[in-house]
């Protein structure tokens, strides 16, 4: 036997890394590469979403690509291959050429490149939208393969279609519910079908609808006409960690009304005091709830179970329950209590527009101690919220109309509006809890009483 390695001993096998705070698994939206094509090292092959995210990834490895383990829309677990490396012709890599960086031996995950992560002045580069091609395989097969060079070795391939979609969830999404993309209204630049535009297909009353129930789904046939909802990515999360918060936490509610006509008052007096930098009712009341953690900081904790004790954290980590079209995401503003009301505001903004864009990187998405919850925008005026496992309290905040309120023995009408408070029983009792919500809706109902208090 010679001394050198054959091609194929050769090869180099990147596996999906480790992609941090808890995820597990990550779904193939696009491939950046083919079978055949010449790749870097740090060169970004595919495109993924995470549960949290959706970021590019690079290769560690330089050389020919051989194999793409995966088609897009399969969701591939951390630890399993996603593409494979051969050698380019003569057998050495380009000169200079690390074949594994250290991070990624370390398995930090910070190969990951995500939308909007911050690191230098590099932006994310926009892909132009593009005709729908045909739905892609279930599984790339022993030898991977890119969906349309899948498509083409079948030789099936469907006409183009004149619906503008980008991604491939959002076609897997309209082909498991036989939805007609050409008769879907795109919402996004250039008329582009977005994920909602699907979904809002859905629920139309014109909406002819042809699940196919998945085989692999242990559960009885689907029905005619019945709706099937993978429960993957954002949504598996969120069912998984609801799921948990209802099984681990003794949780209890309490709610009060109060009037926030003086809340709305003190907000727009700032706000014509200082018309640069609005403020929101939403920042008001997060500065609220920051001085009342501080009078109760029992609140603002989180239980190990593990180690039979109560944790209270030194900063407020608040995080800011934001309806997505990915789902219901809690982006955290971490060490809120070093804000003032202005930057709260601003980063309050800055923050929930970058959630519903998909861009915030999953570190802003956990880590939170506490989570304010203003389900009032969707027009209700109350809740019992499950808590943000691991928190141990989460306020709530209804909508604010107009009622008739009591004020100096004479009946008025005012805005008014329901708080809640769900609290862990474990870290604190019910004095605790009425304590905290009590000094909130004083500050709601009176604000001179927040100036005091800081």
């Amino acid at each position: 036997m010679g001394g050198g390695m054959t091609t194929v001993e050769r090869t180099q096998v990147f596996l999906l890394p480790d992609l941090g705070e808890g995820l597990s698994e990550a779904e193939i939206v696009e491939w950046r590469v083919a079978v055949g094509d010449v790749v870097t090292v740090d060169q970004s092959v595919v495109e993924v979403e995470t549960a949290k995210a959706v970021v590019d990834v690079p290769c560690p490895y330089a050389g020919r690509v051989v194999t793409l383990h995966g088609a897009a829309g399969e969701v591939r677990p951390v630890g399993q291959p996603l593409i494979t490396i051969a050698p380019l012709d003569g057998g050495d890599e380009p000169a200079g050429h690390a074949t594994y960086r250290e991070e990624e031996r370390a398995g930090s995950g910070n190969v990951l490149i995500g939308y909007g992560t911050g690191h230098g002045t590099a932006t994310r580069r926009r892909r132009r939208p593009r005709l729908a091609v045909a739905p892609e395989p279930a599984d790339a097969g022993p030898t991977g393969g890119t969906p349309a060079a899948a498509g083409a070795a079948s030789g099936d391939q469907a006409p183009p279609s004149a619906a503008l979609v980008i991604s491939p969830i959002v076609r897997r999404l309209a082909r498991e519910h036989g939805v007609d993309l050409d008769t879907v209204r795109g919402t996004g630049p250039g008329g582009v079908i977005r994920r909602a535009d699907v979904e809002a297909a859905l629920t139309a009353p014109a909406a002819r609808l042809a699940a196919v129930p998945d085989p692999q789904v242990g559960s009885a046939p689907a029905g005619d006409g019945d709706v099937i909802v993978p429960l993957t990515g954002v949504r598996k999360v969120i069912a998984d960690k609801l799921s948990r918060s209802r099984r681990e936490i003794p949780e209890v509610t309490i709610w009060v009304d109060v009037d926030a006509t003086s809340l709305l008052e003190t907000r727009a007096a700032i706000n014509a005091a200082t018309p640069d930098a609005p403020v929101s009712i939403l920042a008001l009341l997060a500065r609220i709830c920051l001085s009342g953690l501080r009078r109760f900081p029992q609140l603002n904790a989180r239980v190990d179970t593990e180690a039979q004790r109560i944790v209270q954290s030194a900063g407020v980590h608040l995080g800011i329950a934001a309806q997505t079209d990915r789902g219901l995401l809690v982006p955290v503003l971490r060490d809120a209590q070093r804000l003032t009301t202005a930057e709260l505001a601003a980063e309050l903004a800055a923050t929930t527009a970058a959630a519903r864009a998909g861009s915030l990187p999953p570190a802003r998405l956990t880590g939170g101690t506490f989570t304010l919850n203003n389900y009032g925008v969707f027009g209700v005026d109350g809740s019992t919220p499950i808590i943000n496992h691991p928190e141990a309290a989460l306020l709530g905040v209804g909508r604010i109309v107009d009622k008739p309120w009591v004020v100096d023995g004479q009946l008025a009408v005012r805005k008014v509006t329901q708080l809640s408070l769900t609290f862990d029983h474990r870290v604190c009792d019910g004095g605790v809890a009425g304590g905290f919500l009590r000094h909130v809706a004083d500050c709601v109902e009176r604000p001179a009483l927040l100036i005091a208090a800081v």
